[in-house]
């Protein structure tokens, strides 16, 4: 029996919180890890970016913009992240994070994902690839959950300056 509107949506972290909890706790794994393989935290956030881009995920796009900044990402990095391709703003580590993260956002397309894969090969180790496509994994099952409950994008608090 349905409790909410037909229109309204579950917040699925609300309802089952602690399937929400064990993905936090995956979350932080996936950060640590990702650490240790020496991916800096500039470089993780341009990951869930690009990937909640891809997703349509405005809450992710969100929070992970001001995580982003706040691990020193600039503005203008930000603007153009969705056409990476069509700039040198991106060093080649950054180039191939960014197409192996799209692979693991798209497997079905083959081709792509073995470009992603060899052009990551050139750049990373066993452990950061590893790295790369579970920071990935993570971001993308953070944007169905946002997604799929409708997480809504709240004003920023502004501060009165005079």
């Amino acid at each position: 029996m349905a409790t909410t509107a037909p229109d309204q949506r579950v917040y699925i972290d609300k309802q089952h919180p602690q399937a929400f909890r064990a993905m936090r706790s995956t979350a932080e794994t996936v950060r640590e890890a990702a650490a240790a393989a020496g991916l800096d935290r500039r470089l993780v956030e341009l990951i869930n970016l690009r990937v909640s881009q891809l997703n349509g995920c405005a809450y992710c796009l969100d929070v992970h913009t001001k995580a982003s900044l706040q691990a020193g990402e600039s503005v203008q990095r930000l603007g153009v992240l969705s056409a990476w391709r069509d700039t040198a703003l991106f060093d080649e580590r950054e180039r191939a994070a960014l197409a192996l993260a799209e692979a693991t956002t798209h497997p079905s397309d083959a081709a792509a994902q073995e470009a992603a894969y060899a052009q990551a090969r050139t750049v990373f180790g066993d452990e950061q690839i590893s790295a790369v496509i579970w920071v990935a994994i993570t971001i993308n099952a953070f944007n169905r959950v946002s997604v799929l409950s409708k997480h809504p994008v709240r004003p920023a608090r502004t501060t009165a300056t005079g």
